[in-house]
């Protein structure tokens, strides 16, 4: 499972310094509806697609980046559409906010919740400001999904021509995923935490070749990797004391128990939180009698016990990927996703188009709304005769347009 880093997280939420009570606290550059979206908001935004950028496309130019940010006012727009469709539906999202809480609490290795709290406020982020955010995509995702994706249709015949179409493109290397679980013998101080690793990746580009390549936060097996210091070698007692552990988690895999369960409950390893998983190896990774033994395996099979430096481990080979073009139905979930995407996309945007025809959406003169429609509807604003030069001064205080 891909690991979180906690920077990555939460830059999104970075909290704009306090101003003076005389100094203008925001402009108003766009309303949808009844919300609104603040020069802080965009300015915020800007900052994000910048960091994201330099990450995902360092070498790109700045025109490049300049069309990506041109499209900044455009999804704010679409993001505040989409949340109010998520009120018309009735979606809360607060299951689903609670699970992905939870699932990036142990992807990053924490212990309660309290903790991923802690981690957001030492980042200088407000936790609920946190919350609302991803509550905020979680319900974006869930309109789209129901929305747009419900209705789209992919036929055999498109799979299979898709198949037909990129078959040089599917060509893999012998690969194994491997898992472990490793009982230590080290008298040493408990390894640091691995550090975590941006979760979430993009999704499948149908334009780039479907190589199955390491995932992100992949380890190297105990059986293979560094010794660990220890403070002092471990006696025969230990050593026995942790072999007989090990042969008896073994015996509970061989009589039914789940391997990645066993692995959470009682391996010493890194990979614990994560059922033991190591990711994908290719063959030339692997020390040659560990490459000799597990990829003579087939996917399911686990190894003996085995001795290493770092204590006893178990592993087992979840997958096994022979070398060449995997078939038209190995292909299949990731063609699916592929077309899924590709097709998604201009559907969204029709959509996107039809609400932003159903809304009031008002852009500050200066600003371009580079998804408007021509058919979008301006709010008309009238002002009460009577109102007051206090509220009008308010207004303009807040940067409220005609």
């Amino acid at each position: 499972m891909k690991r979180l880093c906690l920077v990555c997280l939460f830059a999104c939420l970075a909290i704009l310094p306090a101003l003076s009570a005389d100094t203008v606290v925001e402009q108003i550059i766009a309303r949808v509806n009844n919300s609104i979206i603040t020069s802080s908001d965009f300015a915020r935004s800007k900052e994000q697609l910048k960091d994201e950028f330099k990450q995902q496309e360092p070498n790109a130019t700045e025109k490049q980046y300049a069309e990506k940010e041109r499209d900044v006012l455009r999804d704010l727009i679409d993001q505040q559409l989409l949340l109010e469709k998520g009120k018309d539906l009735e979606i809360t999202a607060d299951t689903e906010l609670i699970k992905k809480l939870d699932e990036m609490r142990k992807q990053m290795n924490l212990d309660s919740m309290e903790e991923l709290e802690k981690a957001a406020q030492s980042q200088g982020i407000s936790y609920e400001d946190f919350k609302q955010n991803l509550r905020n995509q979680i319900i974006t995702q869930q309109v789209i999904a129901h929305e747009v994706g419900s209705h789209l249709n992919i036929t055999k015949e498109e799979a299979q021509k898709f198949y037909d179409e990129h078959k040089s493109e599917m060509e893999q290397p012998e690969e194994i995923r491997l898992s472990e679980i490793l009982v230590s013998t080290s008298k040493s101080e408990p390894a640091a935490k691995p550090s975590p690793t941006p979760a979430g990746g993009a999704a499948f580009d149908a334009t780039k070749p479907m190589d199955a390549t390491k995932p992100m936060g992949a380890t190297t097996p105990a059986a293979a990797a560094p010794p660990a210091n220890p403070s002092s070698e471990p006696d025969a007692d230990q050593l026995a004391a942790a072999e007989a552990k090990a042969q008896s988690l073994r015996e509970q895999i061989q009589k039914g128990a789940a391997f990645d369960e066993v692995a959470k409950k009682s391996s010493d390893g890194p990979s614990a939180a994560q059922g033991g998983d190591l990711g994908l190896f290719k063959r030339g990774t692997l020390s040659k009698e560990l490459e000799d033994r597990t990829f003579a395996m087939k996917a399911g099979e686990v190894t003996d016990v085995i001795r290493t430096k770092q204590g006893f481990v178990i592993l087992k080979v979840t997958e096994h990927q022979a070398a060449g073009v995997p078939s038209m139905k190995q292909m299949e979930p990731r063609i699916q996703d592929a077309l899924y995407y590709q097709k998604l996309q201009p559907a969204l945007r029709t959509y996107l188009k039809k609400l932003r025809e159903e809304a009031f959406i008002d852009v500050r003169p200066g600003f371009v709304d580079s998804g408007a429609s021509p058919n979008q509807t301006k709010p008309v604003e009238t002002e009460s005769k009577e109102a007051s030069a206090k509220n009008l001064k308010k207004k303009k205080k807040l940067g409220i347009f005609k």
